[in-house]
């Protein structure tokens, strides 16, 4: 038997509830994690530790609604072993000194990192005694005050220290999924065309002698049957020496390129969503490491050129202590695709650098003067 974490909302929690309590759903990006559960494992539900539901069923995909936040399509079917309400249930806090995450001596919300993300496997340890005390708590009740805001909150915000001039100040942050980030397009979505994109840019980083990351949600996906998971020098886990939140930005971005410990290039292609994600997503891994030194691109189909430069333009980029159409460049798909054939027999002797000779750089003085 395995114990996974299954968060909720208090909005998710009720509903689940209205729904009868048999089915509970997932992000779309935790099918491949998914088949790791089999029936009779245990779901440990978290917003303030309410409740346990054992896994009746193989997971599948149902669009069926009842969450009314998103359609949460990666589902199983469960049965309720306890339901706690909030004012009942276990806040995390009570138990440390009992979890490996949380020390006796933790002073700080680190351990919140910890329940952040469903479908996140317990030790043995940690689950025994967070499921312990979940049964206690439906055996004695213990009635706590509960902040409504905060059972509504997304669980995707988090306090980070963050330097601005000579201060270090703590700041709330909103580090969006990629699935918050996913906006309608008016076209149909062409996958394959973002998987070659994504794959000849895997490729081209490996060939030149770099590893390369890519998100975990899109390794299954193919370009002219060439999976994205079996690219050469593909990293299992990115470099261990940014904190929790920024590893989470980081970790969405659609490829990057690194050295060692250090990231020489990170690249957005945005085919279908939009030139504005991609570029929230570049200032915001900015913002928490300001020294970082690489290059940055958004990449795209050739008529998206305009649109780069009126949104990297915008003061929220431009207004910035470096700002991002000072780092940022759009690369466009026919560019790319041209040189890439152009230089196929000499790409292991090329220096990531030789992209900068055909992206383009948004220069407002140069948009001013003509």
């Amino acid at each position: 038997m395995t114990y996974w974490l299954n968060l909720f909302t208090g909005t998710t929690w009720d509903e689940f509830q209205r729904a009868g309590a048999t089915v509970s759903g997932f992000r779309e990006h935790t099918w491949n994690r998914a088949k790791e559960v089999k029936p009779g494992d245990i779901f440990l539900c978290y917003m303030v530790g309410v409740g346990m539901l054992e896994v009746t069923s193989e997971r599948f995909r149902d669009e069926e609604r009842i969450f009314s936040e998103e359609p949460f399509p990666v589902r199983f079917r469960v049965k309720q072993l306890v339901a706690l309400p909030a004012e009942h249930g276990v806040p995390m806090e009570s138990l440390k000194g009992q979890l490996t995450f949380l020390p006796a001596d933790l002073s700080s919300s680190k351990w919140s990192g910890h329940v952040r993300s469903s479908l996140t496997k317990y030790k043995d340890g940690d689950a025994s005694a967070i499921a312990g005390a979940v049964r206690e708590a439906e055996k004695n009740p213990v009635k706590r005050a509960v902040d409504k805001r905060q059972l509504e909150r997304s669980a995707n915000l988090y306090k980070t220290k963050l330097r601005i001039g000579d201060q270090e100040v703590e700041r709330v942050v909103s580090i969006p999924t990629a699935e918050d980030e996913q906006t309608a397009s008016p076209e149909p979505v062409d996958a394959a065309t973002h998987s070659e994109i994504q794959w000849r840019l895997l490729d081209l980083g490996s060939q030149m002698g770099l590893d390369v990351w890519a998100p975990n949600r899109d390794r299954g996906r193919c370009w002219k049957s060439k999976l994205l998971g079996d690219v050469a020098r593909l990293r299992d886990r990115l470099p261990t020496q940014f904190d929790y939140e920024t590893n989470r930005t980081i970790e969405e971005i659609d490829v990057l390129w690194l050295s060692g410990q250090m990231i020489v290039a990170a690249f957005e292609v945005e085919h279908t969503t939009s030139i504005f994600s991609g570029l929230l997503r570049m200032s915001d891994l900015l913002t928490m490491q300001p020294n970082l030194d690489m290059k940055l691109y958004i990449v795209g189909p050739d008529e998206k050129s305009t649109k780069f430069r009126k949104e990297v333009a915008r003061p929220t980029f431009a207004a910035r202590p470096k700002p991002l159409h000072s780092l940022c460049r759009f690369l466009p798909y026919s560019r790319l695709c041209s040189r890439l054939e152009e230089a196929r027999s000499v790409i292991k002797h090329l220096r990531p650098d030789f992209l900068d000779d055909f992206a383009e750089l948004y220069r407002p003085e140069v948009e001013m003067e003509t």
